[in-house]
């Protein structure tokens, strides 16, 4: 038995393959670098459910579809999230979802593409004491979260979110994906197995990674030696958060590909691109000197720049607080959660892996 389940291969898929040696993310045929920056998240979106709903329309059609999604996820839990706003923004996202239908028709799979879209910026807005915007069904999918988010959008921003819910859109069979797969096998609904996915990504190996990134780079800034700081971190067995990751034992592409907007983002945007640009060179003085005392501290690892690096910074520089991160993941992963949920209720198979037993024997009586 595989600890963890390491190298056990549960599933046979279309949708993504990571190689984790040789540093490369494939999506349905394609590499992440013809993907992000290039495809707009509407046409990723079909590119992943192709061949899972028979009714799917053209990559126009589907953006637009989207966005009726959008507009009727709004309407539809709009009572609702007066009484969602005082959980935290995560939980209360996750229940605004779980009201949504539970069927396995395309129109069920857009409600929940769209619902992490809408539920967070209007929680966020409720927890600054703002009214909730309502979605533009003729805008961008990232483009309206902006917009929802502050009232406006700039173009850069867009196209930086954009970018990165492309990046994240699948993974492999990761923890969020797999539990979805599980929740799918039996049948259920695609909320259902898209809930099992959620709470997965709550978990702080999982999906609340990139908030820490933001504050362990305030606490180095203001510490002063960026060496030193992590040095100490690692002598008390903390662990350096954007660093290390299960399956790549080299770089990950998604932190190349992240770290390319980031750049481009602070060079389109004029009125913020000089602090943006100090964020920037100063979490790569970071990421180096990570680099270099991981190297020596655990020099039997390969312990390298994970997506969480730069995801911290991309979320940061386009309006999101730290605490509304792992929404925005799972604003890009849902797509993927979807497909995988139904690539594994077509299998027809029930998952059920066997347990060894490892607890006391009762006495036999003679």
């Amino acid at each position: 038995m595989a600890n963890g389940l390491d190298d056990v291969v549960a599933a046979d898929t279309v949708l993504s393959d990571v190689d984790g040696v040789g540093g490369h993310l494939t999506i349905r045929g394609h590499s992440l670098m013809e993907l992000a920056g290039r495809r707009r998240y509407a046409q990723v979106v079909r590119l992943l459910f192709d061949g899972f709903f028979d009714d799917l329309p053209s990559d126009a059609e589907l953006e637009k579809a989207i966005g009726k999604a959008r507009v009727e996820v709004f309407e539809r839990l709009q009572p609702m999230l007066v009484h969602l706003a005082p959980l935290d923004i995560y939980s209360g996202m996750r229940a605004g979802m779980a009201i949504l239908p539970d069927g396995d028709r395309l129109a069920d799979a857009l409600r929940l593409v769209a619902a992490p879209a809408v539920l967070t910026p209007a929680l966020l807005r409720l927890g600054r004491g703002e009214m909730p915007v309502a979605p533009d069904e003729k805008a961008d999918h990232a483009g309206d979260m902006l917009r929802m988010l502050s009232g406006a959008v700039s173009p850069a921003f867009a196209k930086a979110l954009d970018s990165y819910l492309v990046t994240v859109c699948d993974h492999g069979l990761n923890a969020s994906t797999f539990a979805t797969r599980v929740v799918a096998s039996t049948q259920a609904g695609l909320t259902s197995a898209i809930l099992a996915g959620l709470g997965a990504l709550k978990g702080p190996l999982h999906g609340g990674a990139p908030g820490p990134v933001i504050e362990m780079l305030d606490a180095i800034e203001a510490s002063g030696d960026a060496t030193a700081w992590l040095r100490n971190e690692i002598a008390h067995g903390e662990r350096i958060m954007g660093f290390g990751h299960r399956i790549y034992r080299v770089r990950d592409p998604r932190a190349d590909a992240l770290k390319t907007v980031v750049r481009q983002l602070g060079s389109r945007n004029k009125t913020s691109s000089k602090e943006m640009g100090s964020r920037l060179a100063f979490a790569e003085t970071v990421e180096q000197a990570a680099l270099e005392v991981l190297s020596i501290a655990k020099p039997q690892r390969s312990i390298q720049t994970n997506v969480e690096f730069y995801t911290a910074l991309l979320l940061e520089a386009v309006g999101f607080p730290k605490e509304a991160f792992s929404n925005v993941f799972a604003a890009g992963r849902v797509a993927g959660w979807i497909a995988h949920a139904r690539e594994q209720q077509a299998t027809g198979r029930l998952i059920r892996p066997q347990s060894r037993y490892v607890g006391p024997v009762p006495d036999l009586v003679a």
